[in-house]
């Protein structure tokens, strides 16, 4: 696997005994030298992404300032507006059933992640750059130490984001931010845009169209860049719908319209062949 990072338990040890230097070695609690997939294939399609709820600040795991190899990390005093893109690593079977930063036990098929800075526990939205897909995940660890790596997911997550056989992605990650009356904020902004999906027995009113959604962005470019994709791969009306709600402004990869459920099922069926299985069928305006 093309993971180099360091462990994230080793931190761990670091945190929570509050030592300011480099950890010692640790390397005897590990029954494998080198971090892996499980065995066997995870089925990851029915998987839940975290589900985001307030939890109240703790201690452990958030020092302030942290020094891991000699160099100094510094923990966000909140983990409000935070949004940044760069590279997502994973870690699995080496560090499972062992401690996190936090003092919780790692699990490899939990949706979870580590982040340097980012107040733990917290969660974040981590969306795939080159595919389009995006996860939630609850950050309780601390990493990744390796160059300019940006968050470590948890081997499912990064299943479930499409890189677990490349090892790495570019990605987006949004901070969640609950508060005690359960009101969220992704990145600073009331958080919600999510389109309706459309129920069993729905059809398409006389104003209204059948879509399957492949991604939903931010920003303009990744969303041309999975249009593009799709164009090449499906044979099927597309577009790049912008729309401005409560929580900014998106660029929605859409597969449409189609005139019926079953023909919008049909598409969808293509598409997820194709490996765009995040898709969601859902009612637009035309």
């Amino acid at each position: 696997m093309n993971r180099m990072v360091f462990s994230a338990v080793l931190v761990a040890a670091l945190l929570l005994s509050g030592c300011g230097t480099s950890p010692p070695d640790h390397s005897s609690r590990y029954t494998i030298d080198q971090d892996r997939a499980p065995e066997g294939n995870f089925d990851v399609s029915g998987l839940a992404d975290a589900t985001p709820r307030y939890e109240p600040p703790r201690s452990a795991g958030n020092m302030s300032t942290y020094t891991v190899w000699g160099k100094s990390y510094n923990v966000l005093g909140s983990n409000e507006n935070y949004v940044k893109r760069g590279t997502a690593s994973w870690y699995g079977e080496k560090f499972h059933g062992h401690k996190t930063s936090n003092g919780e036990t790692f699990d490899m098929y939990a949706m979870s992640a580590a982040h340097k800075s980012l107040r733990i526990p917290s969660y974040a939205r981590v969306t795939n750059l080159d595919n389009g897909r995006s996860v939630v995940v609850r950050v309780n660890d601390r990493g990744p130490f390796h160059g300019d790596r940006l968050i470590d997911l948890s081997y499912a997550a990064a299943k479930k984001l499409g890189y677990l056989g490349s090892g790495t992605a570019r990605v987006e990650v949004a901070a969640i931010t609950v508060r005690p009356d359960g009101s969220m904020t992704l990145a600073g902004r009331p958080f919600g845009e999510q389109p309706s999906p459309v129920s069993g027995g729905e059809s398409a009113g006389e104003n209204r169209a059948l879509f399957v959604q492949l991604g939903s962005f931010s920003q303009r470019h990744p969303a041309q860049t999975l249009l593009d994709r799709a164009r090449r791969l499906v044979e099927a009306p597309m577009r790049v719908r912008e729309v401005v709600t409560a929580s900014g402004r998106f660029h929605r990869v859409q597969a449409g319209p189609f005139n019926s459920e079953g023909e919008a099922l049909e598409a969808q069926t293509s598409l997820q062949a194709q490996g765009f299985d995040d898709s969601i069928l859902l009612t637009d305006n035309r």
